[in-house]
């Protein structure tokens, strides 16, 4: 980071970053290419906003890779989405690694073929005492479905009614130890949650931008913590009750 980089960072990171990438279909066709160029191109992406967080200090990174509606999209494109994630194991895992970054599940893996499920498994486990970065991916996940996982859970451990709290939820959630999300962006100017972190996202702070995932690069990144520096969070509290706290 160059000194007149480091002086537009802002002093308030955001801890917890999660991202709906969203656009690469839309991205591909606006150039007159097919929707997987676009698929590729955004992981592609991926790296560079990766290095972006670990640059400016985010701890923890949450991307809606697949949700569980995904499975309605056309087969083909499902099965090369499929080989495009397994690609990304294969050949970008080391580096990640090699970064400091600590690669986390989040959703269901029950779907996915024997052995790419074992890819992943591996990879978490590899990765497991990295601490720079936190990379959750969201991969066959629905915050609803999230959710309903959760409430089964409870009732298999025989949890009573009065002892359910926010905080025992939380324990029983996919994203169990990890810190709420202060900061979720959803690229293409599209403006809405489409099921993601459901529970954990309920007073993150929003950010649209209107650029396609492929191109929301490190500039896009920090244009969005420049906007979410700006931001009071209240929690439901009044303007006053923040000052006066402070």
């Amino acid at each position: 980071m160059t000194p007149d980089q480091a002086k537009r960072l802002p002093d308030k990171i955001p801890t917890h970053i999660g991202i709906i990438m969203d656009g690469n279909g839309r991205w591909a066709q606006s150039r007159g290419l097919p929707r997987m160029a676009g698929h590729r191109a955004g992981t592609e992406n991926l790296r560079r906003v990766i290095e972006a967080c670990i640059e400016f200090g985010v701890q923890y990174l949450t991307i809606y890779a697949f949700s569980t509606e995904n499975w309605g999209r056309p087969a083909e494109e499902i099965q090369g989405l499929m080989k495009l994630f397994e690609n990304v194991l294969d050949n970008e895992l080391q580096e990640l690694s090699d970064q400091g970054v600590q690669l986390r599940h989040i959703g269901r893996l029950d779907r996915l073929k024997p052995a790419f499920r074992q890819k992943v498994v591996e990879a978490i486990e590899n990765t497991r005492n990295n601490h720079r970065l936190v990379l959750s991916v969201a991969f066959n996940y629905g915050g609803r479905d999230e959710i309903v996982c959760a409430i089964q859970a409870m009732l298999r451990d025989g949890v009573k009614a009065e002892e359910v709290t926010d905080e025992l939820v939380s324990r029983y959630l996919f994203t169990a130890g990890t810190p709420d999300p202060d900061l979720i962006i959803r690229t293409s100017g599209e403006q809405r949650s489409s099921n993601f972190l459901v529970w954990q996202g309920a007073y993150s702070e929003w950010y649209f931008p209107s650029a396609y995932w492929p191109d929301f690069d490190r500039e896009e990144l920090l244009l969005a913590l420049e906007e979410y520096a700006q931001r009071e969070r209240r929690y439901g509290r009044t303007h006053e009750q923040i000052t006066q706290k402070a």
